[in-house]
């Protein structure tokens, strides 16, 4: 292959990554569409319990306990998670993939709630790399009306402790017994227990940029300027 079309090969792969990336940015700032939740105006929402695709077994109970109060501080009646819990468990439904495939109109026959808020954790615990330690949450989500069907909004956030902090201080070996020291303190305390708590405020809470709208309790109700 001839220099001149070496360099052609290269500015072709470096146009093609800076079309793919703004293509990803174009798609990261494009408006949620909200006709479907500001038909439905939902004013209780029922949280089934998450469920949990990483390897930790204590991120659908932790997800699930602190979900409740970033909708309730965004305007809604958000029924109580143990009592949900509680009937699922006296009706024999315990395991929460199976939950997520309860029919809708059972789920509003039994609960009443205008609609359910399905949780899925991605990630959740503490990993250790090469000179690092980070404890990462990722929680998916989507709210369901439940008495037409409707997907009424989606969404996922993320929560780390990576955020904000210098990969550069105390050098190599500083770094690596930081991050050994990280690894063994966040394991045994679990603090992905705070950021599963900051992960669903930034999913669930109100007023957020392609986020959950405002309830009626709240006193932004309809006045949120999410476009249509």
């Amino acid at each position: 292959m001839t220099p001149t079309l070496v360099r052609v090969g290269r500015y072709a792969r470096v146009l093609g990554a800076v079309s793919m990336l703004m293509l990803l940015a174009a798609c990261a700032a494009t408006p949620y569409d909200y006709t479907a939740f500001k038909k439905s105006r939902p004013t209780s929402m029922l949280i089934l319990p998450p469920v949990n695709e990483s390897p930790d077994i204590k991120a659908t109970p932790a997800v699930l306990a602190q979900a409740t109060l970033p909708l309730a501080e965004a305007g809604y009646y958000v029924l109580p998670v143990t009592l949900v819990d509680d009937t699922f468990r006296e009706n024999g439904v315990t395991t929460p993939a199976d939950i997520h495939e309860l029919p809708l109109p059972k789920l509003r026959e039994i609960f009443g709630a205008d609609a359910a808020v399905y949780l899925r954790v991605k990630k959740y615990g503490t990993s250790f790399q090469l000179i690092s330690s980070e404890t990462l949450v990722v929680v998916e989500g989507r709210i369901v009306d439940l008495r037409t069907g409707a997907l009424l909004w989606n969404g996922s956030a993320a929560a780390s402790s990576n955020e904000g902090q210098s990969s550069n201080q105390g050098g190599l070996v500083g770094m690596l017994v930081k991050a050994v020291i990280n690894q063994i303190v966040n394991t045994t305390t679990d603090a992905s227990f705070k950021y599963a708590n900051l992960a669903n405020q930034r999913l669930l809470g109100g007023g957020r940029v392609n986020g959950v709208l405002y309830g009626p309790r709240s006193p932004n109700y309809q006045k949120d300027q999410q476009p249509n």
